[in-house]
């Protein structure tokens, strides 16, 4: 029994209410971890949600702490960040990004019991568009933009906290479900699909990328605090190639729509990569063969 009077493993999860840290809450409860979500907004009542919640600023150290200590997790799942790289301030993604996730760092290790695994979910945008292809976790990093530049950054500053705390830091490909912003390119393009569109605006169709389901992202972060995965960087995806012109034909077959693609040319990326996918046979090394749900089946999934 632990000071809670609880025998369950408790997992803190920041940025519980966002796209991933809901399907994180529940992957977690389905395999018998007791989930405590950390926000900065009230939780609704209405939301099925985490177990427990704490209300907390991760730019407010004292609140930020007094939460940590309260929920005295077993895992830490550091999800809380500014996303969306079109996001108006710049600021805001070093203040959040960077700074916030050091003062989580400063207050988990000031617990009584240190943590036995805390993730933190950084992202493929850091390798940024200067290597093409297969991406393994040597890749340089070449970061392009503010968001991408605030998580290299969060990565850099994690480092000094490697011995201190049972560290593993997650760079996610793209990845997509139920539930994300339309602010993004597939559930943008399942949302036309959808309301039947007659036209769409993209960049440029010949683009191809690793998509994964978020519940597949879920499990992957699961698997990795299961295990106590300390010390090293992580990539995860789906090593599956598919085009933006791909995404399309699927969609316009599920649905039988045909849809006109106007190429906006201020959605088309100077120099953009052509191809860029995961290399993860890091993580496969470290939680073992992982069977993945097909693009195919997630666009399904999003389409109903």
């Amino acid at each position: 029994m632990d000071q809670h009077g609880n025998s369950a493993k408790r997992a803190l999860i920041t940025g519980t209410s966002g796209f991933t840290g809901h399907y994180l809450t529940q992957e977690l409860q389905q395999h018998g971890w007791e989930v405590w979500g950390l926000g900065q907004t009230p939780k609704s009542e209405s939301q099925a949600g985490p177990d427990y919640y704490v209300q907390a600023d991760l730019n407010d150290y004292a609140t930020l702490q007094a939460a940590v200590h309260q929920a005295a997790p077993h895992a830490v799942f550091h999800l809380a960040a500014i996303a969306f790289v079109g996001h108006g301030s710049p600021a805001d993604f070093y203040q959040v990004n960077v700074g916030g996730s050091r003062n989580l760092l400063q207050a988990l290790a000031g617990l009584p019991i240190a943590p036995q695994s805390v993730l933190l979910a950084s992202s493929a945008n850091v390798y940024g568009n200067a290597a093409e292809g297969q991406l393994a976790e040597s890749t340089p990093i070449h970061p392009a933009n503010d968001y991408a530049v605030s998580k290299a950054a969060m990565e850099m500053m994690a480092s000094l906290w490697m011995d201190k705390l049972p560290l593993v830091v997650t760079r996610p490909f793209n990845y997509t479900g139920v539930g994300q912003s339309a602010d993004f390119l597939i559930p943008k393009i399942v949302s036309h699909f959808r309301r039947r569109a007659s036209q769409i605006e993209l960049g440029n169709l010949q683009v191809w990328r690793d998509f994964s389901d978020v519940r597949d992202v879920v499990r992957a972060y699961r698997m990795l605090a299961e295990k106590q995965v300390t010390g090293t960087v992580v990539n995860v995806g789906s090593q599956a190639l598919h085009s933006l012109q791909d995404v399309l034909d699927t969609c316009a077959r599920l649905t039988s729509h045909q849809m006109e693609v106007q190429v906006n040319p201020a959605f088309v990326r100077a120099n953009e990569v052509k191809t860029l996918c995961a290399d993860t046979s890091r993580l496969e090394s470290l939680v073992g063969a992982r069977t993945l749900i097909p693009l195919e089946q997630t666009l399904q999934w999003m389409l109903s």
